[in-house]
């Protein structure tokens, strides 16, 4: 399954995330992990929650992100949620060019039983009609 989280810089969104993550970890049966671009929320997260800074693995395409994503659920059976800040920044796209990453997600996910949640930073009324349905 993918939810996004939508809005403009500053508008909360990532506090949105770190809330949810860090609820989603207290009641978790699986390994929750935390996608970031840098460390700046490492400390914000709770300590059960895999914190992973993206940038110290050069991740810098779509390419990249999706071989990141599947080396994660490859080397931990276990892993249930993936949250992911700044999502657009992280695969190196723009909104128009997320549809082909989106949808190879959630045919990973369904396959391998994970859940994705992203931040989207961008105006919710703006987003692509595929994407909207998965807002929360």
């Amino acid at each position: 399954m993918i939810q996004v989280i939508a809005g403009k810089k500053g508008s909360g969104k990532t506090k949105r995330l770190i809330d949810l993550t860090n609820a989603t970890a207290r009641d978790a049966i699986h390994d929750v992990i935390f996608l970031d671009d840098d460390n700046r929320y490492m400390y914000d997260v709770d300590h059960n929650v895999r914190f992973v800074n993206a940038a110290d693995y050069n991740v810098r395409s779509t390419e990249m992100f999706l071989g990141f994503v599947c080396g994660i659920l490859s080397s931990n059976y276990d892993v249930g949620t993936i949250f992911v800040d700044a999502f657009l920044k992280l695969c190196h796209t723009d909104l128009a060019g997320t549809e082909p990453i989106v949808n190879l997600l959630s045919a990973l996910g369904a396959k391998q039983n994970v859940d994705f949640v992203l931040s989207v930073s961008a105006d919710p009324e703006e987003l692509p009609a595929f994407l909207k349905q998965y807002l929360i």
